[in-house]
């Protein structure tokens, strides 16, 4: 059996960005939960006239969303509501204009990163993953 370079070169590449993706959703999540706690979380949520359990679910998103990315765990299926995660956050910026250095941030990070894991989306987890054949068998092309 012969390993393919440019193969092997896509998949590091491809764990390269999962992992870096999966430790920011991480930092995030838990910044949420640590530093602007919870209820601040949640009321932050409130204050964009968005429903309190939306922080909730972010939360959730993101440090759940962030270790299966970093394990390579149902890559697909956690990256749909990552998406939409930064869609909303590029929706939450897009009043303090495009650059993110604008007081308040600006929307073209949350943008870029949306980008990036649609591009995970549509690679997978391939190499360097975690593989629960279960989960596999049950989400099929979404693990």
């Amino acid at each position: 059996m012969s390993i393919d370079p440019a193969n092997s070169k896509s998949d590091l590449a491809a764990f390269i960005l999962r992992i870096t993706s999966g430790a920011a959703f991480l930092a995030h999540g838990w910044l949420k939960v640590s530093v602007f706690t919870i209820p601040g979380t949640v009321g932050f949520f409130e204050s964009l006239g968005l429903p309190g359990f939306f922080a909730y679910l972010t939360i959730l998103a993101e440090l759940g969303g962030g270790l299966a990315l970093i394990l390579g765990v149902a890559v697909r299926a956690v990256s749909i509501p990552l998406i939409a995660i930064l869609l909303g956050s590029v929706w939450a910026h897009s009043g303090f204009g495009w650059t993110f250095s604008n007081e308040g941030g600006g929307w073209e990070f949350p943008l870029f990163w949306a980008v990036v894991q649609g591009v995970i989306l549509l690679l997978g987890a391939r190499a360097y993953a975690l593989r629960l054949p279960v989960l596999d068998r049950s989400l099929g092309k979404f693990a």
